[in-house]
């Protein structure tokens, strides 16, 4: 099964920096670290929207996460792993994500409900531009 695995910062990693955000939070669950954060995609999920490779900005707060909206989350089924999907809807206190590459099913399908972190708001490397929502 591929991951769509993202990691914070320039550097590419394989596994983000664990720490618990809140008493809410279990302890495995990774964080976003500042307002607007670097964070590396990896794997084919989110194709062609965003690439294996692509380093984008993520906007942790802000404008309220709507439909169509590219964001970072973590599944409450797999609370160590960080991935960029689109969200859905809003369901069970969190949302349902879905990937763009429909061939790739590594997302609310198989993992269920998801906590989001953060909202996508540019790629910067290696195509720089906005990261639009999709009309869902």
């Amino acid at each position: 099964m591929i991951q769509d695995d993202i990691t914070p910062g320039p550097a590419p990693r394989r596994r983000t920096e664990v720490k618990p955000m809140s008493a809410d939070l279990p302890p495995t669950a990774p964080r976003l670290p500042w307002p607007l954060t670097p964070v590396l995609v990896t794997g084919p999920s989110m194709s062609p929207t965003l690439r294996h490779g692509d380093a984008v900005l993520v906007r942790r707060g802000g404008r309220a996460v709507r439909p169509g909206d590219v964001v970072v989350a973590v599944f409450r089924s797999r609370p160590e792993l960080l991935v960029v999907k689109r969200a859905v809807r809003a369901q069970d206190g969190g949302w349902w994500l879905s990937g763009d590459n429909g061939l790739v099913v590594d997302d609310s399908r198989a993992y269920g409900v998801a906590d989001v972190r953060g909202r996508v708001v540019a790629r910067y490397w290696p195509r720089p531009g906005r990261v639009r929502p999709r009309r869902l």
